[in-house]
C-alpha cells in the first residue's frame, strides 16, 4: 500500500539558503564528481515521465554522502583537524566522511553496529578510519559516539542533521538543474533528510514553482509521520536501509515541511523492481534507497506521468548476494524464471514424460526436485519440483497448459 501527503509551505527561516549551497559547491569543487544528469528514453517511455537521471552512485564511495561530509570537514579549524573527526553510521556516511578525512589528514574514528556487513567496515577501513563497532542498532552505535567525542574530544559529524552536512549535499540539486533547468519535478530519497533539505532549497530559490517530492520506504515513514503528527511504527528489513531512519533531524524538518511539496511512501516490491530496472535498462548498479526515486513513479504512476522528473540515484552500495536475490526474484515476477509443482504416478518414464513436454515447449530445465517422503501423498504418490527459465509469462503459460493437457497436475509456486 501506498500513501502521500501535501505539505503546507512555510515562510520561517531556515538553517541553510542558497548561498550557503554555492558555498559548499565552491568549497568542494574538484574533489568530488561532477556526476552526470542524463535523459532515460526507456524509462520515460515506460512510466508516460520525461524521465531524467542523477547518477551519484557513480562518485568515489558510490554515494552523495561524501559531498556534506567534505563541506564539513573544510570548515573545521587546525585546532579540530587534530582533535579528529567521529560518527555513527553503518552504511554510505561513514564511507563519505573517512575518504574526505584521509585526503585531508584527519584521523577519523567511525562507530558502527555489530550487525554492519563486512563488507562495509572493510570499505570504510580501507579509507584509513578506525572503525569501533559497538551495539546491535544504530541509536547503540550513535550513543557510543558521542561517549567517545566527548571523553576523548572528537568533533562529532552528524550524517544530516548540520548546516554545513546539508549545504553539500545541496550541491547535488545545483548540478542537477544546471544541466536541466526546466525540470518540472526533483523525486529525491528521504532518510534524515539532509539532501532532500539542501535540494528544496536550490529548487526553490532558483524556480518556487518546482515540485520536490520525498520519497520513504513504508517500513520506515518517520518524516512522513512526523510532518502528519502521527507516531510511526518504523521497522522491518528494508532494502531501502539508507533510508530506513527512525528519527529525522530537528534541522531539515524544518526545511521539509517548509519547501517540500509532497511525501510519498513506497513498498518492498516496488523498491526491488527499481533496482532491477535500473540495471536492466540503464546498466547502473544502485542500492535500494539509490532506488526510491523510480520505485515512487512506479507505485504512482498518475502522480509523474506528463512530468519532466529529476530522480537522485543516490548511492550504489549494494551487497551483491543481495542485488543477485533481487534481480532472480524480478525475473520470476515477470515470468522468466519459474518452479513448476507437478504430481506424478509412481512409474517408470513418468519423469521422461515431463521432460519431453518442456523439450516441446522449448523451456530450459534448471533444476529438479525430486520428493518421495516428505509429502502428504500416498506412499506411491510423487511430487517433482521443476525449475525452469522461459521467455516470459506468456511462454510459461503455454507449458503449463501443455501439462495440463498431458493430464498432469501442476501449480506454480509464487513469489509473495
Amino acid at each position: 500500500m501506498t500513501s502521500t501527503i501535501t505539505l503546507a509551505p512555510d515562510a520561517s527561516v531556515l538553517p541553510i539558503s542558497l548561498a550557503d549551497i554555492e558555498m559548499a559547491a565552491r568549497a568542494i569543487e574538484g574533489a568530488v564528481i561532477r556526476t552526470p544528469c542524463l535523459r532515460s528514453q526507456t524509462l520515460s517511455d515506460l512510466t508516460g515521465a520525461d524521465v531524467w537521471l542523477k547518477f551519484e552512485n557513480l562518485q568515489f564511495t558510490a554515494a552523495y554522502k561524501e559531498r556534506g561530509a567534505l563541506n564539513k570537514l573544510l570548515s573545521l579549524t587546525p585546532e579540530e583537524r587534530a582533535r579528529g573527526v567521529i560518527a555513527a553510521s553503518a552504511g554510505n556516511h561513514a564511507q563519505g566522511l573517512a575518504y574526505g578525512a584521509k585526503r585531508l589528514g584527519i584521523p577519523a574514528t567511525i562507530v558502527m553496529p555489530r550487525f554492519t556487513p563486512v563488507v562495509k567496515v572493510q570499505q570504510t577501513e580501507s579509507h584509513g578510519a578506525n572503525v569501533v563497532m559497538f551495539g546491535e542498532k544504530f541509536e547503540d552505535a550513535a550513543g557510543h559516539a558521542h561517549e567517545l567525542a566527548a571523553k576523548r574530544g572528537f568533533v562529532f559529524v552528524h550524517p544530516f542533521d548540520d548546516p554545513l552536512v546539508m549545504a553539500g549535499q545541496g550541491t547535488v540539486g545545483l548540478e542537477m538543474l544546471d544541466a536541466v533547468p526546466d525540470l518540472d519535478t526533483l523525486v529525491v530519497p528521504i532518510g534524515g533528510g539532509g539532501l532532500i533539505s539542501g535540494i528544496a532549497t536550490v529548487a526553490k530559490a532558483r524556480n518556487p514553482k518546482i515540485d520536490v517530492i520525498g520519497v520513504q520506504a513504508e517500513l520506515y515513514p518517520s518524516m512522513y509521520a512526523f510532518l502528519k503528527g502521527e507516531t510511526s511504527v518504523c521497522d522491518g528489513d528494508t532494502l531501502a536501509e539508507g533510508i530506513a531512519v527512525k528519527t529525522p533531524g530537528k534541522l531539515t524538518s524544518q526545511v521539509v515541511r517548509a519547501l517540500v511539496d509532497d511525501i510519498v511512501l513506497v513498498g518492498e516490491r516496488d523498491l526491488e523492481t527499481a533496482v532491477a530496472m535500473l540495471l536492466n535498462i540503464e546498466k547502473t548498479v544502485v542500492e535500494g534507497a539509490g532506488a526510491a526515486g523510480l520505485a515512487a513513479l512506479l507505485a504512482h504512476p498518475r502522480r509523474f506521468r506528463g512530468t519532466k522528473v529529476g530522480l537522485v540515484l543516490c548511492g550504489g552500495n549494494i551487497d551483491t548476494r543481495l542485488l543477485a536475490n533481487v534481480l532472480l526474484r524480478e525475473l520470476a515476477r515477470s515470468g522468466r524464471l519459474a518452479r513448476l509443482r507437478i504430481r506424478l504416478k509412481d512409474r517408470p518414464g513418468q519423469l521422461f514424460e515431463v521432460a519431453r513436454i518442456f523439450d516441446q515447449q522449448q523451456v530450459n530445465i534448471l533444476e529438479v526436485y525430486h520428493q518421495r517422503v516428505f509429502t502428504n501423498l500416498p506412499a506411491k504418490g510423487l511430487i517433482t519440483d521443476i525449475e525452469c527459465e522461459t521467455r516470459d509469462r506468456d511462454h510459461l503459460n503455454r507449458l503449463v497448459e501443455a501439462l495440463r493437457a498431458a493430464s498432469y497436475e501442476v501449480r506454480m509456486v509464487e513469489l509473495d
